[in-house]
């Protein structure tokens, strides 16, 4: 628990540091291959499908595996709610998490939406446990990451950051039973955690060890967030980041997620990003994530393909 404004701030300091010098800690380190002192660090990082670029819930899950395998992906980010549908329709977890296996991917992260954040005490106990529903599915077929974004805390009020931070620490603490690690997710169209310093704050002042943030290319142009930021945060405080792109048009207070494209379709600093985070020493996953209704009218496969094609050229870009 922390007492007080005074004591988070200096928790967030301490944290922050601690961020920005030390390396990865023992998830990390199981899930995140270390190059050696003269190899490109570029070399460790992998690529991972996030279904919704290809509608998933339109496209039952054991497709999804296939489509990411033969596109040559190393790994997919699945949604919950996709798995639900699967073990509703009587497939076993068992059986799922077999047939990734044998495609050759892994479960780089989990979309989920449990609402852990929020202030009523009764509905954020239903959200804990929810997410601990959820982290063991994921652990069932073999990940260890799941997104945290501020789900039911979008509007209806700034929320109080500090108690934010103890929120984020009580999921932290969960996931460390559950051995899955939740991310903040950066939400730029929400009233809270859409800007990446509140982001850095909560995470930071949670003074957990395995405080991580999911960074999201649209979300921090969505929310305001100057992209130099990321510069504040040590690579292995970031397992995953949400690759896409935007275009010039509509504006900022305008865009949504159905606007986002390809990497490097738009007008993003993708090469500044890309380069900031890998001088930080960023060697995690660029799962391709986008809500774009034009390739939801395309063929799954070929949506895949592209996508995959577009961040090696951009990753190529700081090479």
């Amino acid at each position: 628990m922390i007492p007080n404004r005074r004591q988070a701030l200096l928790t967030a300091t301490s944290a922050l540091a601690l961020a920005t010098t030390s390396g990865p800690h023992s998830l990390v380190a199981e899930t995140i291959t270390m190059p050696t002192k003269d190899s490109n660090p570029i070399s460790a990082i992998r690529f991972c499908l996030n279904m919704s670029t290809i509608q998933g819930d339109k496209v039952d899950i054991r497709e999804q595996v296939r489509i990411a395998s033969k596109a040559g992906y190393n790994g997919i980010e699945i949604w919950l709610r996709d798995v639900t549908r699967f073990t509703e329709g009587g497939g076993k977890l068992e059986d799922l998490r077999k047939q990734i296996a044998d495609a050759g991917l892994k479960v780089e992260s989990a979309i989920a939406f449990g609402q852990w954040i929020v202030n009523d005490d009764a509905q954020r106990a239903k959200g804990l446990e929810q997410a601990a529903k959820d982290m063991d599915v994921v652990r069932a077929l073999g990940g260890g990451r799941i997104a945290a974004p501020p789900a039911g805390a979008t509007n209806g009020g700034k929320l109080d950051l500090v108690r934010a931070a103890e929120r984020y620490r009580t999921l932290l603490e969960l996931g460390d039973k559950h051995e899955c690690v939740p991310q903040l997710e950066v939400w730029g169209f929400s009233e809270n955690l859409a800007h990446l310093s509140e982001v850095l704050f909560v995470t930071a002042a949670s003074g957990h060890p395995k405080a991580c943030i999911l960074p999201d290319i649209y979300h921090l142009y969505k929310g305001g967030s100057n992209f130099t930021e990321l510069g504040l945060v040590s690579g292995s405080r970031i397992h995953v980041l949400h690759m896409n792109d935007y275009p010039g048009e509509p504006p900022r207070d305008k865009i949504n997620d159905a606007d986002r494209v390809y990497p490097t379709d738009g007008i993003a600093p993708t090469r500044q990003i890309l380069s900031t985070m890998i001088q930080n020493g960023f060697q995690g996953v660029l799962s391709l994530e986008l809500f774009n209704r034009t390739y939801w009218k395309q063929d799954p496969n070929e949506v895949a393909k592209t996508g995959l094609e577009k961040m090696k050229a951009a990753l190529a870009l700081v090479s």
